[in-house]
Parts: structure tokens; C-alpha cells; sequence
């Protein structure tokens, strides 16, 4: 079978799509289109900001499109127009219809970021951190209408630290994906590569992130806030002094009291007691808002910490 460069649709939104972009291109493939959301207001000013794969894609001197939607008749024409042999998917944020589906001779392949069936769905990388998950890894999936219920056509899997952020993994694994796609396009073409069907019985879901979800609960063990801080990093807060202070860096301890109790506030961090008898939590690093963030050494120089953190204090 032929390794000569494919045509192909990229498809993606965010960051993490990046470096599979970009590695297409040095890799020779014929990129003919990338498709990503439409420009939305962000920021302060609410000014229309294009996604970074939109960014990236001009850098590249590729064509971008834009389509709210794929459903129409038009878009499907267009899309079909393009004559792609395979469509490269990762973060797109949009559900294909199957009549784009069908359209590449290859079909159309997703980058997912889990070891699937486990984590399918919009915040896989979140929810294995948040879980207490020790490993996760890359899915090359083959797509189809359902929520990433398709085949698996390739998989590789890493390792999750005790100490690893969402920030952190998620740049692992999007370096990953790239290297992988790369790897799965070229075993498609030699006709190396057999799906592998999932055991829909295994499957788990990754729900987006709720707001609800953010504020530290002090009766959960240290173990699972020292996840839940990782895994939502840098969203996690708790409030002191009236104020909600991000939690950026913090690790569990075996120190022991009633939940929400301030053990320790010395140089080395807050040491807040969780669910009795399973630890607590020192943070080392915070965020208050409209500030930058700081260790709690500067932080508490700006606040007044004997009121609102002193020894024996219930925070909520």
C-alpha cells in the first residue's frame, strides 16, 4: 500500500491540537484544510479571538474554515469538494454528522486523551488526575456518530505522578497524540493496523468541569483534595478571610485534626486539616484574585494572617 503524503482535513480547537498540526506539516502530509471553531469574544474586552490551532494554521499558510455548523448540505459539499483521503480530528468541539464521516477513503481518526473505553467525553485528562488514576495515555480512535465509541485503531500509555498537574499532562500527552497519529496514519498505509473494538462495559465518562465542582470540601481525605487540586490546577479554591484564594501548589500530609482546622502557618506553607484521621493539606502556593500568584511566604505578607489563618481556625 501506498506511504506517499496523504490529503488531509485537520480538524481542532485548542492548545492541545497544536503539535499534531504541526507535525503533519514537517511530516510532508498534504494538509488541504483546517477546520476549528469560529472566532468568540474573550478576555476583559470581549473581543473576538481566533482558536490556536486557527492561529497556528496561518502561521502555516493553511486554509482555515470556520463553520458553526456541519450539518448543511453546503458544508458537506464543501467538505467534500476538498477530496481528503483522511481527516485528522483532536478537540474539534463539534459532533460530525456521519455524512462527513463517510466521506474520506480513510475515514476520519480522533487523538483522545485516555486509554479508552475508560474516559470518553469532554475532560479525560481532568477526570484521570481528579480519580486518582495512575496511568493514562493516548487513543487513536477510529470516529463514528457515537460519543467516542469508535475502534482503537493504535494506544500508548504513561505514567501519572504523584505530584502531576493537569497543565503538566496535558502537554505530555498532546506531544504524545502527535507522535502517535503520525505513527497510526503511516500503519493505516501499509495496512499494518486492525481496529480494536472497545468493551463498551468498561467505558467511563469524562463530564466537563462544573463551577460546582472547584471549592475544596475539608471533610474529603487529603488524598483525594491533593487529586482534586492536580487534576483542576489552577481552578481549586477555598475561602479565607471572605476572599476565594486559588490553591496552585500543595501536597498532602499525615498530620491529623478536625476538617478545615488550620494545623501549621510558618514558612513552609498552611497546613489545613481534612477528613479525620486522613491528613491534611500544605499549600505552598496560592492565587487571590486580581493578584499574581505567590508561596505562601509573600502571601501572607499582604494578608493578615494572625485573623483569618491563626492555629486551631475552622476555614470553610
Amino acid at each position: 500500500m501506498s506511504t506517499d503524503p496523504l490529503r488531509i482535513i485537520f480538524m481542532g480547537t485548542p492548545d492541545f491540537s497544536v503539535p499534531a498540526l504541526k507535525l503533519l506539516v514537517e511530516a510532508k502530509h498534504n494538509i488541504v484544510a483546517v477546520y476549528t471553531q469560529p472566532p468568540r469574544p474573550a478576555g476583559r474586552g470581549k473581543k473576538e479571538q481566533k482558536s490556536p490551532i486557527h492561529i497556528s494554521a496561518e502561521e502555516l499558510g493553511i486554509a482555515v474554515k470556520t463553520p458553526e455548523s456541519l450539518k448543511s448540505e453546503s458544508e458537506i459539499n464543501n467538505f467534500r469538494d476538498l477530496k481528503p483521503d483522511v481527516c485528522v480530528v483532536v478537540a474539534y468541539g463539534q459532533i460530525l454528522p456521519q455524512q462527513i464521516l463517510d466521506i474520506p477513503p480513510m475515514g476520519c481518526i480522533n487523538i483522545h486523551a485516555s486509554m479508552l473505553p475508560r474516559w470518553r467525553g469532554a475532560a479525560p485528562i481532568h477526570r484521570a488526575i481528579m480519580a486518582g488514576d495512575k496511568e493514562t495515555g493516548i487513543s487513536i480512535m477510529q470516529m463514528e456518530e457515537g460519543l467516542d465509541t469508535g475502534p482503537v485503531l493504535t494506544s500508548e500509555s504513561i505514567n501519572i505522578g504523584d505530584n502531576t498537574n493537569v497543565s503538566e499532562l496535558h502537554d505530555e500527552l498532546s506531544q504524545l497524540g502527535a507522535r502517535l497519529v503520525l505513527a497510526t496514519l503511516a500503519g493505516m498505509q501499509s495496512g499494518n493496523i486492525e481496529p480494536d473494538p472497545q468493551d463498551h462495559e468498561k467505558a467511563t465518562y469524562a463530564k466537563k468541569i462544573d463551577k460546582s465542582e472547584t471549592k475544596i470540601n475539608w471533610n474529603n481525605p487529603a488524598a483525594n483534595v491533593s487529586a482534586m487540586v492536580r487534576g483542576l490546577y489552577p481552578l481549586a479554591w477555598f475561602e479565607l478571610g471572605g476572599d476565594r484564594v486559588r490553591v496552585l501548589l500543595a501536597r498532602p500530609t499525615s498530620a491529623n485534626g478536625k476538617p478545615g482546622e488550620v494545623l501549621a502557618n510558618g514558612p513552609a506553607g498552611l497546613e489545613i486539616a481534612c477528613a479525620q484521621g486522613q491528613g491534611a493539606m500544605l499549600i505552598e502556593r496560592l492565587q487571590r484574585a486580581g493578584k499574581g500568584p505567590m508561596g505562601w511566604g509573600e502571601f501572607s505578607r499582604g494578608f493578615d494572617v494572625d485573623q483569618h489563618a491563626n492555629i486551631g481556625k475552622i476555614l470553610g
